[in-house]
């Protein structure tokens, strides 16, 4: 995908009224739209299918969106950004740290480092390229569980020797209330992201507001479709503008489970089946923590083990 600063206007044809319908639904630039579908565009902005399908064409034509050979992707992924986790061993568990164009999905049990884990994300990721980071860049945080923590952040750039003011002055914190209100901040991102350059969305937890909101196996396939839904536009964010996402994950209890781990992430096979990576956190031996990877394209099926301190996230200690 080329990435341009024309907007949409740059479509032949596009009007004020229909750019207006489409700026409601969180669509303000081509890339945006060049990921959307014909029929998802066509409900969500209230426009005729045949003509949003024209419009997702228009933009991936302008983009120069085509079918290429794996050459050629594999070229262009080398240059997807990383994010290093703080921990080495993490790092090389993921190749290089957490991806861009991809949502790694954090599951674990309270206390398993899923938060701790995304405050790190949020300071490193500001950090210059050499040090794992990206560089001069802005964070988008989704907080449905009331855990994010400036003091936290504060503390963890301190202790990498950056400013914390400025660390802290480039997180942009959006708490949900609920369901539907995850959904609009969702919508809302793809305006505020290319406007405040930020190259690192963390949702914290993914499934926080809708578990209590959707009770009972009767009110599972709706939940299900708005879970759907709202993943479906992240994913797709990160497409459009090359950005990383992390969304952390809870647990639920398999009680007729025996042998072997008797929890299991929520969200279903919807969320598995969107989640590019998925890691499962668990609490080690002397405090360490313990990352392995469950599901990945093409990842193998490896642990590292880390810690947590004032730093954020660290590799375990040299045993002396």
């Amino acid at each position: 995908m080329i990435f341009v600063e024309n907007g949409l206007e740059s479509i032949k044809g596009l009007g004020k009224p229909t750019i207006v319908k489409l700026h409601n639904v969180g669509i303000y630039t081509l890339e945006a739209l060049a990921v959307s579908g014909g029929k998802e565009l066509s409900v969500l902005a209230d426009v005729d299918q045949d003509r949003a399908a024209e419009l997702c064409l228009a933009a991936r034509k302008l983009l120069d969106i085509k079918i290429e050979t794996a050459d050629v992707i594999l070229e262009k992924r080398n240059k997807l950004v990383r994010i290093s986790t703080g921990s080495k061993a993490l790092d090389d568990m993921l190749g290089k740290g957490i991806e861009s164009q991809a949502i790694t999905e954090l599951v674990g049990e309270f206390g398993s480092s899923k938060t701790q884990l995304c405050h790190t994300l949020a300071v490193i990721a500001q950090q210059p390229p050499e040090e794992g980071g990206i560089g001069p860049c802005s964070v988008l945080y989704m907080d449905t569980e009331g855990t994010f923590r400036p003091e936290r952040i504060q503390q963890i750039a301190e202790g990498r020797g950056l400013d914390p003011e400025k660390v802290l002055h480039n997180i942009y914190v959006a708490p949900a209330y609920s369901s539907d209100h995850l959904a609009l901040i969702m919508n809302e991102a793809f305006k505020v992201v290319p406007e405040k350059n930020i190259k690192l969305v963390v949702v914290d937890s993914i499934v926080g507001r809708f578990r209590p909101e959707y009770i009972g196996r009767e009110s599972l396939a709706e939940r299900q479709q708005k879970l759907n839904r709202v993943l479906n536009r992240l994913l797709k964010l990160t497409e459009a503008y090359n950005i990383a996402a992390v969304a952390t994950n809870q647990v639920i209890s398999q009680p007729g489970v025996y042998y072997g781990n008797p929890d299991k992430p929520a969200g279903g096979n919807v969320l598995a089946h969107i989640m590019t990576y998925r890691i499962w956190l668990r609490k080690g031996k002397a405090g360490s923590r313990v990352a392995k990877i469950f599901d990945s394209p093409y990842h193998p099926e490896t642990e590292a083990s880390f810690r947590i301190t004032s730093k954020g996230i660290e590799d375990l200690q040299p045993e002396k």
